[in-house]
């Protein structure tokens, strides 16, 4: 039986587990996909030679950008962001190969391109820096949408503090993505701290959390008249793309 799963230091939230459990009984696949909670990341080498039937494993928060010093390999949408989703285990004469891929860019801009298309001049505010953070902003390049990240604690030219939110920002940047945990399962009544009272009609939200399927953030965004959307897509997306990658030989 081959071996699949995901690390992660909480996993609570997760819905990839019974997403590929489902996929692997309707496609009569002898696999098993696990959850690995972590409080710190163990060398990924010594954690697939544990594992002898591992054929890939997914990364989520707080590990994307960590795992990369581990990886032998790495994809060109990895290498630019810094961040890995994707392991696919390769194992050589007894030597194990790890190459690291990132699948959140694709999921991610086939998920955002219905919602933008027509808007012009977009600008955009990724809430949070990490690597998922990394992977939007990958995307948003691409699409030619100016953006600046917004952290606790702004240290690049490209970054701005939640207390420098201004009626002026909000108006200038209509594009708002959420990359955070904030608001994630069980912490639903946490949300990032931006000014809400100031959403228009004009207004995306987009939050990678797809569990609660509406957070605080996107409810008052929609109660403003935003258009909204959760990370469920982008999930499924990615998901669906990893498969692919540990399937390729």
């Amino acid at each position: 039986m081959e071996l699949y799963g995901l690390i992660g230091k909480t996993l609570k939230h997760s819905f990839s587990g019974d997403y590929f459990a489902q996929k692997f009984e309707s496609k009569h696949i002898d696999a098993e996909y696990r959850l690995w909670e972590m409080e710190e990341l163990p060398d990924l080498h010594d954690f697939a030679q544990e594992n002898p039937q591992l054929k890939g494993f997914n990364v989520t928060i707080p590990f994307k950008r960590n795992v990369t010093v581990f990886m032998d390999k790495l994809s060109k949408p990895a290498q630019l962001t810094g961040s890995v989703n994707v392991v696919k285990v390769k194992r050589k004469e007894n030597k194990i190969i790890l190459k690291g891929y990132n699948t959140d860019v694709i999921g991610f801009e086939k998920t955002l391109k219905p919602l933008i298309k027509g808007r012009k001049l977009l600008r955009a505010l990724i809430l949070g820096s990490g690597g998922s953070a990394h992977s939007v902003a990958y995307v948003l390049r691409k699409q030619g949408i100016y953006f600046s990240f917004v952290t606790r604690r702004p240290k690049k030219l490209e970054m701005i503090g939640y207390s420098w939110f201004t009626p002026s920002v909000m108006n200038e940047f209509k594009l708002i993505i959420n990359t955070t945990p904030l608001g994630m399962y069980p912490n639903v009544a946490q949300a990032p701290d931006i000014l809400y009272d100031l959403i228009t009609p004009d207004h995306i939200f987009f939050d990678l959390i797809y569990n609660p399927e509406e957070t605080l953030f996107l409810k008052r965004g929609r109660e403003k008249g935003a258009k909204v959307k959760n990370g469920l897509e982008m999930l499924k997306i990615q998901a669906d793309e990893s498969w692919k990658i540990w399937k390729k030989y």
